[in-house]
């Protein structure tokens, strides 16, 4: 067999390996998005909620763990939470993971459950936290508050003492129904600037053709202008890199039901985010 369909025997095996990552991945944003919580508007009951799962998980994977409270300019109160891995006692630098908890809440009496954006990326930390803190490097979680107020919570976190090599964010990560579906539905949209893309795409293309096979995209739906908003503004890496810390980005983009009563559990595919989760940490096991 040629060309493209010449490892097609490898899904089959492919897709049950990912089946038990995509059903707790599932599990995490179900609850997450869940009327329970209405939303996890910033400040909100079910954004403390979130919160306090987050750092029940965190606790339970040994990390060493903390909350960091702040004022957002409205003058909410803000809590991010943040689990510590150090398993390099050589080194004093570490990997800073990142993921939005909060949501829109409600809104007009109706609940916006925030499924894809962002209860999927703080599913995906969590799965991250989950595999890398018995590891040999220095890793940080944070799982960010009031990225919808300004993104308060980033810049709070920014002005941490810590030792960064990297920032890695995740932000909205388990839909396939974004633009690049065209081409096909598993792909992955990786923003880390040209030098990132020059300094790592050739690792990328060995790392995913070991296991996850994804379509990775280096810019955002093809537009200068999108990419270098999502990656320099929008997004809570953009804390960082003003204070010259590097950073990527690791989306699969806004759809037609992001932040709106659509982006429920139910519409994201967990058996390709279970696929983009397993790249992610590949590459972080490399760093």
């Amino acid at each position: 067999m040629k060309g493209r369909w010449k490892n097609i025997w490898l899904l089959p095996a492919l897709l049950l390996l990912c089946q038990p990552a995509a059903a707790g991945l599932k599990e995490d944003v179900e609850y997450l998005s869940s009327a329970l919580l209405k939303g996890r508007g910033v400040g909100s009951v079910g954004a403390v909620e979130a919160s306090w799962y987050v750092l029940r998980r965190f606790d339970a994977a040994g990390l060493q763990t903390s909350v960091g409270s702040f004022k957002t300019a409205e003058g909410t109160v803000g809590h991010n939470i943040i689990g510590i891995h150090h398993g390099n006692p050589k080194s004093s630098s570490y990997v800073l993971v990142t993921a939005y908890f909060d949501g829109m809440g409600e809104i007009g009496g109706e609940i916006l459950p925030g499924a894809d954006a962002n209860a999927s990326g703080v599913a995906m930390l969590l799965a991250l936290a989950d595999s890398l803190s018995g590891s040999r490097s220095n890793y940080i979680f944070a799982a960010l508050d009031a990225h919808n107020a300004g993104r308060a919570g980033a810049e709070a976190l920014s002005h941490e003492p810590w030792k960064l090599s990297l920032v890695v964010n995740i932000d909205i990560i388990g839909s396939t129904l974004a633009p690049p579906n065209k081409y096909r539905p598993d792909f992955l949209i990786v923003l880390g600037g040209d030098k990132f893309e020059k300094e790592n795409s050739k690792q990328f293309d060995v790392l995913n053709a070991a296991g996850p096979r994804l379509r990775i995209f280096y810019d955002y739906y093809r537009s200068k202008s999108f990419t270098e908003y999502f990656y320099e503004s929008a997004s809570d890496q953009s804390a960082f890199l003003r204070k010259g810390v590097k950073a990527v980005m690791f989306t699969s983009g806004i759809t037609l039901n992001t932040n709106k009563p659509e982006d429920t559990f139910d519409t994201l595919d967990y058996e390709v985010m279970a696929r983009r989760s397993d790249f992610i940490l590949s590459w972080l096991k490399t760093l």
